[in-house]
């Protein structure tokens, strides 16, 4: 026997298992998932108008203000001559959808991620049962669960946002969990033997001492939601994102260049702007 080749036999049919059981578990609950989906289909229509509705001028000055806040006058500059070019490309629609996108995803990410980052920190034995799946929804190619998105969501602009939301979502729990572990012993111990309750620790020192870490997570959950955006393209989701994928399919290296280019302004914009709020 060739004990170095066991496939010849044996055969595990895992693909045929999945195929066979989990497609049709799927198909059974799409309707509560679209349930799931509303909230995320209001937030991110809403956005979507708003950023759409308000006056161009507008939108540039605000965050011309904001980089100007929290960086220098240089990057307010560079920031307010990013937006110009993007209008003068001719994708500043597709670019106010793409921050509809990522915004919606990235508010997602922290109403789920920061809380479960705080049980995490609470519980050894909650934080060893997460880890798996943290670090699958890390590793594992996002092509490959655009496949349970799309049998449970469908197609569309929502369906590319909860893609983008799965795979952004570790980041902001793990640095949760690591900064209020990392928060010392004795402020919290001065904090009890001041009367202080778990609730009033938690919000008024722990939360407070490991903001820094909190909003590193947030950072890297919204460069990785911007990194998600153009496959999110491959299901319905629009913006910049399907910009690079139409062009990409007709072989239109300008077009396809000029939506990456809007992507990485917008990336250099808002990475700078939350990097100066966790500093």
């Amino acid at each position: 026997m060739d004990f170095l080749n066991p496939s010849k036999y044996a055969y595990l049919p895992i693909a045929e298992w999945i195929e066979k059981y989990v497609k049709e578990w799927l198909f059974e609950q799409r309707p509560l998932f679209k349930k799931i989906s509303v909230p995320i289909d209001n937030v991110l229509n809403s956005l979507d108008f708003f950023f759409n509705f308000v006056p161009l001028p507008l939108v540039i000055i605000f965050f011309t203000f904001a980089a100007y806040k929290t960086n220098s006058l240089k990057f307010a500059i560079f920031t307010f001559l990013s937006l110009i070019f993007i209008d003068l490309l001719d994708i500043w629609e597709e670019t106010m959808t793409t921050m509809a996108m990522i915004i919606t995803a990235v508010i997602f990410c922290c109403f789920i991620g920061i809380p479960l980052g705080i049980l995490s920190s609470r519980s050894n034995f909650f934080e060893a049962s997460l880890r798996p799946a943290l670090d699958v929804m890390q590793t594992i190619p996002s092509f490959v669960y655009l496949i349970p998105v799309v049998m449970l969501f469908g197609v569309g602009l929502t369906p590319g946002v909860v893609a983008i939301i799965i795979f952004a979502l570790p980041p902001v729990i793990r640095l949760t969990n690591l900064g209020l572990r990392q928060v010392s012993k004795g402020v919290i111990d001065a904090g009890k033997a001041l009367g202080c309750n778990k609730l009033t620790i938690l919000l008024k020192i722990e939360l407070p001492l490991a903001l820094k870490s909190i909003l590193a997570g947030v950072n890297q959950t919204l460069m990785l939601s911007l990194s998600m955006a153009v496959i999110a393209a491959l299901i319905g989701a629009g913006g910049l994102g399907l910009t690079v994928y139409v062009a990409l399919g007709r072989l239109d290296i300008g077009q396809a260049f000029v939506g990456g280019l809007g992507i990485v302004l917008i990336a250099i914009i808002f990475d700078r702007i939350t990097q100066k709020l966790v500093k």
